[in-house]
């Protein structure tokens, strides 16, 4: 192996944005995140729709489709 080309790594904390947290190692000290396999609908057996920055609203209006409460 080459000297002085691996990055260094650190004790990491791992947040997740439902709260839920852990430590590992990686190159950075913090990471955030948005979905973990604590909240994750496949994980958890939920039926719910992880939307991200709108999209499934933005298809619903682009297609004409209205929300099943209405």
């Amino acid at each position: 192996m080459k000297a002085e080309i691996h990055p260094e790594y650190v004790d990491a904390t791992i947040t997740c944005g439902c709260g839920h947290s852990w430590e590992t190692r990686a190159t950075k000290s913090e990471i955030r995140i948005e979905i973990c396999s604590t909240c994750h609908p496949f994980f958890t057996g939920e039926q719910r729709i992880v939307d991200t920055a709108g999209r499934v609203e933005r298809f619903r209006r682009r297609y004409g489709m209205l929300d099943e409460e209405n």
